[in-house]
C-alpha cells in the first residue's frame, strides 16, 4: 500500500511512502496539470490533455509507459503493458476511486486525515511506477476539482 502526504502547503508536493519509507515524491506542475516522480532511480513525467482528461506517462527517455483515458468520470481507464485497468468513483458524494476486473473490486485510493490531505492507495498487481501513476493522476484530479470548486464559489475573498 501507498501512502501520500502533502510535504508542503505551499506547492503541490506529496511524499509517497511504502512500507514506513518514502519511495517518491510527487511533483505537480504549476503551468500544466500533470506532475513528475522517480523511483528506484528512474525518472518519470506525467502530462495531461488539454482539458485534463487524459493522462501520459513517459520515462527518462520519452517512452509512453501508461496512458489514463476519461479521467474524472464515474468510470476511466489505464492503460499500460498492454493490459487496461478500470476505475471507478465509489459514489457522486466520494471522490474514491476503486480498482475493479472481471471478478470485483480490486483496490481503492482514497482521502485520508482529518483535512483529507493525505491518501491512501492499495493496488495490488499493479508495478511500482504504474502505482504512483494512478496516484499522481488522482491526485491532480482532485486538486483540479477542489480548484474548480473554489473558483464557482467565488474563492475567499467575496
Amino acid at each position: 500500500m501507498l501512502t501520500a502526504k502533502k510535504a508542503s502547503f505551499w506547492r503541490d508536493r506529496y511524499e509517497i511512502s511504502a512500507d514506513g519509507g518514502v519511495v517518491a515524491t510527487w511533483s505537480g506542475s504549476f503551468w500544466r496539470q500533470g506532475g513528475d516522480f522517480a523511483l528506484g532511480g528512474r525518472g518519470y513525467r506525467v502530462r495531461s490533455s488539454v482539458w485534463g482528461r487524459s493522462f501520459h506517462m513517459t520515462d527518462a527517455d520519452g517512452r509512453t509507459v501508461a496512458e489514463a483515458s476519461k479521467v474524472g468520470r464515474k468510470r476511466w481507464t489505464v492503460e499500460a503493458d498492454g493490459r487496461v485497468y478500470q476505475f471507478r468513483r465509489t459514489s457522486f458524494w466520494s471522490g474514491d476511486q476503486e480498482l475493479h476486473d472481471d471478478a470485483g473490486r480490486r483496490g481503492v485510493i482514497r482521502r485520508t486525515g482529518f483535512w483529507r490531505t493525505g491518501v491512501e492507495a492499495d493496488l495490488p498487481g499493479l508495478e511500482p511506477a504504474l502505482q504512483v501513476f494512478v496516484l499522481g493522476v488522482v491526485i491532480t484530479m482532485w486538486n483540479a476539482e477542489q480548484a474548480a470548486a473554489a473558483g464557482a464559489s467565488g474563492g475567499a475573498g467575496g
